[in-house]
Protein backbone atom coordinates (compact mmCIF):
# COMPACT_ATOMS: atom_id res chain seq x y z
CA UNK A 1 0.00 0.00 0.00
CA UNK A 2 1.53 3.26 -0.95
CA UNK A 3 2.81 5.26 1.79
CA UNK A 4 2.07 9.09 0.95
CA UNK A 5 4.35 10.41 3.40
CA UNK A 6 3.68 14.51 1.95
CA UNK A 7 -0.32 13.87 1.93
CA UNK A 8 -0.16 12.38 5.30
CA UNK A 9 2.27 14.90 6.54
CA UNK A 10 -1.05 17.72 5.67
CA UNK A 11 -3.22 15.46 6.85
CA UNK A 12 -1.56 15.45 10.42
CA UNK A 13 -0.66 19.07 10.20
CA UNK A 14 -4.49 19.60 9.49
CA UNK A 15 -5.77 17.48 12.14
CA UNK A 16 -3.95 18.36 15.26
CA UNK A 17 -4.97 21.87 14.10
CA UNK A 18 -8.48 20.76 14.47
CA UNK A 19 -8.12 19.08 17.68
CA UNK A 20 -6.67 22.98 18.76
CA UNK A 21 -2.90 22.02 19.53
CA UNK A 22 0.30 22.64 19.08
CA UNK A 23 2.84 20.27 17.99
CA UNK A 24 6.36 20.84 16.84
CA UNK A 25 7.31 19.78 13.15
CA UNK A 26 10.07 17.85 14.79
CA UNK A 27 7.42 15.66 16.74
CA UNK A 28 5.28 15.46 13.76
CA UNK A 29 7.56 13.79 11.50
CA UNK A 30 8.55 11.10 14.33
CA UNK A 31 4.46 10.55 14.65
CA UNK A 32 4.63 9.92 10.66
CA UNK A 33 7.56 8.07 11.42
CA UNK A 34 6.03 5.75 13.66
CA UNK A 35 2.87 5.85 10.93
CA UNK A 36 5.68 4.19 8.56
CA UNK A 37 6.46 1.65 10.91
CA UNK A 38 3.55 0.45 11.83
CA UNK A 39 2.37 0.31 8.35
CA UNK A 40 5.66 -1.86 7.20
CA UNK A 41 5.31 -4.02 10.24
CA UNK A 42 1.20 -4.60 9.98
CA UNK A 43 2.26 -6.36 6.40
CA UNK A 44 3.97 -9.01 8.60
CA UNK A 45 3.03 -8.98 12.19
CA UNK A 46 -0.56 -8.43 12.20
CA UNK A 47 -0.30 -5.56 14.47
CA UNK A 48 -3.43 -3.59 13.71
CA UNK A 49 -6.80 -4.72 11.51
CA UNK A 50 -6.65 -1.15 10.06
CA UNK A 51 -4.50 -1.85 6.74
CA UNK A 52 -4.99 1.93 5.07
CA UNK A 53 -2.59 4.68 6.21
CA UNK A 54 -5.19 7.20 6.14
CA UNK A 55 -7.29 5.57 8.64
CA UNK A 56 -4.66 4.62 10.83
CA UNK A 57 -3.76 8.33 11.13
CA UNK A 58 -7.51 8.95 11.77
CA UNK A 59 -8.09 6.07 13.89
CA UNK A 60 -4.42 5.56 15.87
CA UNK A 61 -2.69 8.82 15.77
CA UNK A 62 -5.05 11.96 15.75
CA UNK A 63 -7.87 9.56 18.15
CA UNK A 64 -4.95 8.68 20.61
CA UNK A 65 -3.33 12.29 20.92
CA UNK A 66 -6.75 13.43 21.69
CA UNK A 67 -6.15 12.35 24.93
CA UNK A 68 -2.88 14.69 25.48
CA UNK A 69 -4.32 17.35 27.96
CA UNK A 70 -5.71 14.61 30.01
CA UNK A 71 -2.01 13.24 30.91
CA UNK A 72 -0.99 15.06 33.87
CA UNK A 73 1.31 13.41 35.54
CA UNK A 74 5.14 11.94 35.19
CA UNK A 75 4.90 7.92 35.05
CA UNK A 76 2.11 6.56 32.90
CA UNK A 77 1.22 2.93 32.22
CA UNK A 78 -0.76 1.85 28.75
CA UNK A 79 -2.15 -1.25 29.37
CA UNK A 80 -2.78 -4.07 26.83
CA UNK A 81 -1.65 -1.23 23.85
CA UNK A 82 -1.26 -3.15 21.14
CA UNK A 83 1.06 -1.60 19.21
CA UNK A 84 1.77 1.07 21.47
CA UNK A 85 -1.37 3.40 21.36
CA UNK A 86 -2.08 4.92 22.25
CA UNK A 87 1.12 5.48 24.38
CA UNK A 88 3.79 6.04 21.56
CA UNK A 89 2.15 8.78 19.99
CA UNK A 90 1.56 10.54 23.52
CA UNK A 91 5.17 9.40 24.26
CA UNK A 92 5.85 11.29 21.28
CA UNK A 93 4.95 14.69 22.10
CA UNK A 94 5.06 14.19 26.17
CA UNK A 95 8.96 13.75 25.94
CA UNK A 96 9.23 14.47 29.62
CA UNK A 97 6.43 11.69 30.66
CA UNK A 98 7.46 8.33 31.19
CA UNK A 99 5.08 5.52 29.18
CA UNK A 100 4.98 1.99 30.41
CA UNK A 101 3.84 -0.07 27.33
CA UNK A 102 2.56 -3.33 29.03
CA UNK A 103 1.23 -6.22 26.36
CA UNK A 104 1.06 -9.85 26.53
CA UNK A 105 1.99 -11.06 22.79
CA UNK A 106 5.63 -10.77 21.93
CA UNK A 107 5.66 -9.78 18.33
CA UNK A 108 3.82 -6.35 19.30
CA UNK A 109 6.40 -5.92 22.05
CA UNK A 110 9.51 -6.36 19.40
CA UNK A 111 7.92 -4.24 17.73
CA UNK A 112 7.44 -1.21 20.25
CA UNK A 113 11.22 -1.87 21.02
CA UNK A 114 12.27 -1.35 17.50
CA UNK A 115 9.69 1.92 17.05
CA UNK A 116 11.78 3.07 20.14
CA UNK A 117 15.39 2.50 18.11
CA UNK A 118 14.17 4.05 15.42
CA UNK A 119 12.47 6.99 16.36
CA UNK A 120 14.84 7.29 19.27
CA UNK A 121 12.77 7.33 22.31
CA UNK A 122 14.05 7.44 25.38
CA UNK A 123 10.64 7.64 27.30
CA UNK A 124 8.48 4.33 26.17
CA UNK A 125 9.64 1.02 28.22
CA UNK A 126 7.71 -2.06 26.48
CA UNK A 127 6.62 -4.38 28.48
CA UNK A 128 5.82 -8.08 27.48
CA UNK A 129 3.66 -9.17 30.56
CA UNK A 130 -0.18 -9.96 31.49
CA UNK A 131 -1.73 -6.78 33.90
CA UNK A 132 -1.85 -8.85 36.85
CA UNK A 133 1.52 -10.13 36.51
CA UNK A 134 3.29 -6.50 36.58
CA UNK A 135 4.11 -5.92 39.78
CA UNK A 136 6.20 -2.73 39.97
CA UNK A 137 7.76 -1.26 43.07
CA UNK A 138 6.30 2.07 42.79
CA UNK A 139 2.60 3.31 41.88
CA UNK A 140 1.65 5.00 38.21
CA UNK A 141 0.15 8.28 37.90
CA UNK A 142 -1.80 6.99 35.42
CA UNK A 143 -3.57 3.73 34.12
CA UNK A 144 -4.71 3.83 30.63
CA UNK A 145 -6.09 1.53 28.45
CA UNK A 146 -8.12 2.12 25.19
CA UNK A 147 -10.17 -0.69 24.12
CA UNK A 148 -8.73 -3.32 26.46
CA UNK A 149 -11.21 -4.16 28.80
CA UNK A 150 -15.05 -3.34 30.67
CA UNK A 151 -14.14 -0.67 33.24
CA UNK A 152 -15.06 -3.18 35.86
CA UNK A 153 -12.75 -5.71 34.76
CA UNK A 154 -9.99 -2.87 34.21
CA UNK A 155 -10.38 -1.59 37.84
CA UNK A 156 -10.40 -5.05 39.05
CA UNK A 157 -6.72 -6.18 37.01
CA UNK A 158 -5.42 -3.10 37.43
CA UNK A 159 -6.40 -1.42 40.97
CA UNK A 160 -2.76 -2.36 42.45
CA UNK A 161 -1.04 0.00 40.03
CA UNK A 162 -1.60 3.01 41.25
CA UNK A 163 -2.61 4.87 44.77
CA UNK A 164 -5.81 7.06 46.00
CA UNK A 165 -4.05 10.27 43.87
CA UNK A 166 -3.39 7.94 40.61
CA UNK A 167 -5.90 8.11 38.07
CA UNK A 168 -7.69 5.66 35.43
CA UNK A 169 -8.17 6.92 31.66
CA UNK A 170 -10.29 4.82 29.82
CA UNK A 171 -10.68 5.14 26.15
CA UNK A 172 -14.46 4.19 24.68
CA UNK A 173 -16.29 4.56 22.10
CA UNK A 174 -20.09 5.78 22.66
CA UNK A 175 -20.98 6.86 26.27
CA UNK A 176 -20.67 3.61 28.39
CA UNK A 177 -23.45 3.89 30.66
CA UNK A 178 -23.71 0.45 31.24
CA UNK A 179 -20.27 -0.51 32.19
CA UNK A 180 -20.42 3.01 34.53
CA UNK A 181 -23.44 1.47 36.57
CA UNK A 182 -21.28 -1.53 37.16
CA UNK A 183 -18.03 -0.23 38.67
CA UNK A 184 -18.12 -0.65 42.38
CA UNK A 185 -18.20 2.22 45.39
CA UNK A 186 -14.80 1.88 46.13
CA UNK A 187 -14.07 3.98 42.58
CA UNK A 188 -15.41 7.48 41.94
CA UNK A 189 -15.77 8.28 38.37
CA UNK A 190 -14.20 11.91 37.97
CA UNK A 191 -15.81 12.64 34.25
CA UNK A 192 -16.53 11.31 31.25
CA UNK A 193 -15.13 13.73 28.46
CA UNK A 194 -16.68 13.12 24.67
CA UNK A 195 -13.40 13.49 22.41
CA UNK A 196 -14.03 14.96 19.17
CA UNK A 197 -11.36 13.39 16.67
CA UNK A 198 -11.25 14.83 12.92
CA UNK A 199 -13.14 12.77 10.65
CA UNK A 200 -13.49 9.85 12.88
CA UNK A 201 -16.45 8.07 12.35
CA UNK A 202 -18.65 6.99 15.67
CA UNK A 203 -18.28 8.42 19.23
CA UNK A 204 -15.38 8.83 21.82
CA UNK A 205 -15.35 9.23 25.55
CA UNK A 206 -13.04 9.78 27.80
CA UNK A 207 -13.64 8.12 31.02
CA UNK A 208 -11.71 9.29 34.65
CA UNK A 209 -11.73 7.35 37.82
CA UNK A 210 -10.06 7.23 41.01
CA UNK A 211 -10.42 5.38 43.55
CA UNK A 212 -12.91 6.69 46.71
Amino acid sequence: MNFDREGLSRELALGIDRLGFAISDEHQQTLLDFLAMLVKWNKAYNLTSVRDPQQMLQKHILDSLSVMPFVRGKRVIDVGTGPGLPGIPLAIVLPHVEFDLLDSLGKRVRFMKQVAHECKLKNIHPLQSRVEAHQPDFYYDIVMSRAFASLKDMLHWCQHLVDFEGRFLALKGQYPQQEIDEVSNYYHIESVTELSVPDLIGERHLVTIKKQ
